[in-house]
């Protein structure tokens, strides 16, 4: 019986920094695109091996808002030191800086970045038990 997968969708008003943020910046795939699908322009990404993927839609016409509170946010567990300081190089190369978590919980093992329309991500140096 196949695994279930989560998938994240949520809407932006800018579908490409936003991609290049999740695929250049933390080094996500892409996983897939679609163009004008009843209105939507999208593009899935994530990890090929995972059984989660975050998808990124724009609806013509539409202009979103941006994040609602600093506390709508996402935390990736990355309990190996090289992997993690990895991901936190590759995004400062990319031109993002960390920023103070809401929660400073987030602060004491982790790294806070947001994306460009303000949501942000938590890189935490710990393994989730």
């Amino acid at each position: 019986m196949p695994s279930p997968v989560l998938r994240v969708a949520r809407p932006t008003n800018q579908l490409q920094p936003v991609v290049d943020f999740y695929t250049r910046g933390l080094g996500f795939d892409v996983l897939a695109r679609f163009d004008d699908h009843e209105g939507f322009d999208g593009v899935v990404v994530g990890r090929r091996d995972a059984p989660w993927h975050l998808e990124f839609t724009h609806q013509h016409g539409v202009i979103v808002e941006r994040a609602p509170t600093h506390e709508h946010l996402l935390a990736l567990y990355l309990p190996e030191l090289d992997e993690w300081r990895a991901a936190l190089e590759r995004l400062r190369a990319f031109g993002a800086t960390p920023c103070q978590a809401a929660n400073p919980y987030w602060d004491r093992q982790g790294k806070t970045f947001e994306d460009p329309d303000g949501y942000r991500i938590v890189l935490q140096h710990a393994a989730w038990r």
